[in-house]
């Protein structure tokens, strides 16, 4: 296939040295962007074109290096002062900006950095670096370092590194990466009719298309004129390149320390040989490169998609994955999907709410509470020992009011459509998975060779090997002892942790039973807090100042557990880089999960359900009386715990996020020698920005996938958690995309094709968030007691619903409470008191103990949850099994492509052994007959 864009001319210069030297082959380019002449040849090593694939289990493949220049030559001495000098004067023309070598013409895939300080440097860094960066070169790539008198803190050293056409073809066969042989001629499906509709949202064709599409195949070296190569400069895209050489300087030994041997550019950024390893961002975000070659899509990026005022648009996803790679095109996407399906949510529970609101006012049980003759008539009991005071019960009328907003009939319908909702969403975004796949070349994927190959740091400190019974090659392996002693060690650590935060807890539910006394006090003694004492209760301030002292431990626990979560994880010694990231997860989510959940769990299935009764409470520690829930239900508790946490918690990841960042790159700007990033350069401009770090999607996710479960485990208390999420989401896209374009590196591009180990966290969590509303309903709520109340022990036919106030709470005899629980105020006129429960009345044969009614209540509750669950998941499983995971126009796209692709490679090999054939004589085209008729003979004597 013709190749439109040829290389520069070039020459040759060959020094011949005596026997003590080295004979030197150094390449001139003198061929500038714009094919003119140029004054600066450039002083480089280059990589022979003789280079071996590196095996899967033995790391980096190793390329025979060209010859160095001499020193000992008078002549090469004087070369390379004359380089230096022309190098200086290519360097005061090139852009600041630019993205090449000093030549202007090979692209820079990747720079390090290291500080050079003797203060702090020993001998050893700088024979790691001299090691790491002759192995580089042994490899193939191109290093062009600038010195630190030239950097703009006047102290750091950048290693450009380049990778030439022969390495990128070479590792692009390693890698097994698809490149494109023709132009797809499937024609486009069917266009949508409602697609006028959504117009205002579309972003323009050549930002959502960055490339056509074409039908890829796996690249094979030794059949380059079968791929689509019009420019060796721009086969490769930036991403792929910066991944080819992460590849290598991930594998890139330097030396053998302590009997082992070092490799790795991670472990050289541990310990401190280098600062940075990052690939180039290909301008800057807020203008467009001066230079074409250099590429503008940060720029289209930044103001297509990551400007907050785009929020309405569509994301760019194919140039986004072009830009960024894969693994976090797949993010995004999975983001902007479940913020989509987020609206449907948003809007019915939207409307659960405002039927909450509406219905608000005709409430009977909260006019039987506010009404002074009812509730103003009904004197409780206590909520706590000695301190507390005997109360009425109508002080609790607005509370009961905004309860109603969340526990009233429409709660019963969210949860059901919760139940489906989240099973659609699951089924939905595996169709919209299995499209990008398609798309995106990612069909047959299993995982990324980088991510099933062996760690760098598994290779370094298993020093045992074994024969792998597949590859018959020998590879390190960590014995089953040592194996279990980690494991065990980490399942101890993680436990502790798991105790840690139920101690937390604990502690808190201690707060709320010891501070309610004090708030009861201060609000009944204090007059300025008289005109708000009906709407700031006791609970509710309890509750409120609970909720966000858990809110604060959440976050120093959370902050501790994931370094000490990494910690142990790196001392599992993790095979692959799959197995690192799914036991990371699982650590980090079981621990989220307690961290985030434990509170809402104990206020939803825990609080007031084992209180007792006066006389008879039940005691934490025997010191402290368990809580009691409000007369109008726990679920209003339920509701803030709920709203202070995932609130909290968005509020403080989008500063952690956005301002945080911001604020880091602006002071590391200050501390510079120059503040203006047009006075410095592109690698430069990068060094002073944030590391995106290998687990920063992973949080991302994390962050995400918690979110999922405020809005399905515990929805049924609060109908406005998906519309909290969606107006968060729309945000966080944004936010999460401008970080990405504007305060971070340019993350390594990596290929993904799902979001891996999430998937079934979030299966998981649907499952379990059908059980939890079942249970929040019937035990949280008060629905099924109003609903057993209405149809079996209502009096009034006109008003099945008045009396119930009355109905719910039993009487106890003042005269029986114990010398040290009896208040101190004094009873005045009357002798009883009430409490929320169903108990015999003092004067009844079985005083105290539950009424039949109790009984009725707690088998309507277990009876609404089986029927629940079964229903909720009849339905589920039923939209799954009718929405195929993968669409049939997917899947015929896909046998089709199959189909041209093989042909495509059929008329290849064909085409190449007609002219094999044609080159040969007669006589060996005579023998090839001969041979194959033996072969055809054999074959029928065997048979």
């Amino acid at each position: 296939m013709n190749r439109l864009a040829k290389r520069g001319s070039e020459t040759l210069i060959e020094m011949v040295a005596t026997d003590d030297d080295i004979a030197v082959l150094t390449k001139f380019k003198f061929t500038n962007p714009e094919g003119e002449e140029s004054n600066g040849p450039l002083y480089e090593m280059n990589s022979s074109a003789a280079s071996e694939l590196p095996g899967s289990s033995e790391g980096l493949s190793s390329t025979e290096t060209t010859l160095l220049i001499s020193d000992h030559q008078g002549t090469a001495k004087r070369f390379n002062l004359f380089l230096r000098r022309r190098l200086m004067f290519d360097k005061r023309q090139q852009s600041k900006d630019s993205v090449f070598f000093c030549d202007g013409i090979r692209r820079i895939d990747f720079v390090l950095s290291y500080v050079d300080d003797p203060k702090q440097e020993g001998e050893k860094k700088v024979e790691r670096r001299k090691e790491f960066e002759n192995n580089l070169l042994k490899s193939g790539l191109e290093l062009e370092t600038e010195d630190k008198k030239d950097s703009e803190d006047g102290r750091t050293y950048f290693v450009k590194i380049h990778a030439p056409w022969e390495v990128l073809t070479t590792y692009a066969e390693v890698l097994n990466i698809k490149m494109p042989i023709r132009e797809n001629d499937i024609p486009p499906a069917m266009e949508n009719p409602f697609e006028c509709m959504f117009e205002p949202f579309r972003l323009p064709k050549k930002v959502m298309n960055p490339e056509p599409d074409y039908f890829t195949a796996p690249f094979s070296k030794q059949k380059q004129e079968l791929f689509f190569i019009e420019d060796e400069n721009t086969f490769f895209s930036p991403s792929v390149r910066n991944r080819i050489v992460y590849y290598i300087l991930s594998r890139c030994p330097y030396g053998t320390e302590e009997g082992k041997k070092k490799f790795g550019i991670k472990r050289l950024l541990t310990n401190g040989t280098y600062t940075a390893a990052y690939p180039l961002h290909d301008c800057q975000y807020w203008k467009k490169a001066k230079d074409q070659n250099s590429g503008n899509e940060r720029y289209t990026l930044y103001t297509e998609w990551a400007r907050f005022l785009r929020f309405y648009k569509e994301q760019p996803l194919d140039l986004i994955r072009r830009y960024y790679g894969e693994r976090i095109g797949i993010y995004f996407a999975w983001l902007g999907f479940y913020t989509e399906m987020l609206f449907f949510a948003a809007v019915v529970g939207a409307i659960c709410f405002f039927y909450g609101l509406v219905t608000m006012t005709g409430n009977m049980s909260s006019i039987e509470i506010c009404n002074e003759s009812i509730g103003g008539a009904i004197i409780m009991c206590p909520l706590c020992d000695v301190k507390c005071e005997y109360w009425k019960l109508n002080t609790t009328c607005e509370s009961s009011q905004y309860s109603h907003l969340f526990d009233n009939v429409a709660t019963l319908f969210f949860a059901i459509f919760m139940g489906i909702w989240v099973t659609l969403f699951l089924e939905f975004w595996k169709r919209r998975q299995a499209r990008l796949e398609y798309e995106w070349d990612l069909v047959d994927f299993e995982e990324e060779q980088q991510q099933l190959q062996l760690r760098p740091e598994y290779e370094a400190k298993c020093t045992l090997k074994k024969k792998n019974p597949v590859t018959q090659e020998l590879e390190p392996y960590l014995p089953l002892t040592s194996q279990a002693l980690r494991f065990c060690f980490s399942g101890a650590t993680v436990l502790f942790w798991i105790s840690l935060i139920i101690a937390s807890m604990i502690a808190v539910i201690v707060y709320r039973l010891s501070v309610y006394a004090a708030f009861a006090s201060i609000m009944e003694n204090t007059e300025t807090l008289q005109p708000i004492s009906s709407l700031l209760t006791p609970q509710l301030a309890t509750s409120v100042t609970a909720s966000c002292l858990n809110f604060v431990i959440i976050m120093i626990l959370n902050f501790l557990y994931e370094r000490i979560a990494v910690w142990i994880t790196d001392m599992e010694i993790p095979r692959t880089h799959l197995e690192y990231e799914n036991r990371l997860t699982m650590k980090m989510f079981l621990f989220q999960f307690v961290n985030y959940y434990s509170s809402c769990f104990y206020v939803a299935f825990f609080k007031g359900k084992f209180v007792g009764y006066p006389g008879a409470y039940t005691y934490m520690f025997s010191k402290w009386r368990n809580e009691e829930c409000d007369p109008a239900g726990c679920l209003i508790e339920l509701t803030t715990q709920l709203t202070i946490i995932m609130a909290g918690k968005q509020i403080w990841g989008n500063i952690q996020e956005a301002i945080l960042p911001w604020v880091w790159n602006w002071w590391r700007r200050r501390r510079a020698r120059t503040n203006s990033e047009k006075l410095y350069s592109r690698w430069e401009q990068d060094h002073a920005l944030q590391s995106f770090g290998p687990l920063g999607l992973f949080y991302e996710y994390l962050e995400m996938v918690i979110q999922f479960g405020f809005i399905t485990l515990f929805v049924a208390s609060f109908p406005l958690a998906p519309l909290l999420a969606l107006m968060n989401n729309i945000l966080e896209i944004r936010v999460d995309s401008w970080k990405l374009t504007t305060q971070y590196r340019r993350p390594v591009a990596a290929k993904a094709h799902s979001i891996g180990v999430w998937q079934e966290i979030l299966n998981g969590m649907a499952v379990l968030s059908v059980v939890t509303n079942a249970f929040i309903v019937a035990f949280t709520s008060d629905m099924i007691p109003r609903l057993v109340y209405y149809y079996a022990y209502s009096t009034d036919n006109n008003s099945p619903m008045s009396g119930y106030i009355n109905n719910s709470l039993s009487v106890f005899q003042i005269s029986d409470f114990p010398n040290t629980t009896l208040p101190a105020g004094s009873t005045g006129s009357f002798t009883t008191c009430r409490y929320r429960d169903y108990r015999y009345p003092p004067d009844h044969e079985k005083k105290y103990l539950h009424t039949m009614q109790f009984w009725h209540i707690l088998a309507a509750k277990m009876a609404f949850i089986i029927i629940m669950e079964h229903i909720v998941f009849i339905v589920k499983f039923f939209v799954a099994w009718m929405i195929p995971d993968v669409p049939s126009e997917v899947k015929a796209r896909i046998k089709r492509e199959k189909f041209l692709t093989i042909q495509i490679l059929h008329e290849y090999e064909l085409n190449k052994l007609k002219e094999n054939l044609c080159n040969r004589t007669d006589y060996q085209v005579e023998k090839e007959v001969i041979a194959t008729e033996g072969k055809r003979e054999l074959a029928q004597i065997m048979g």
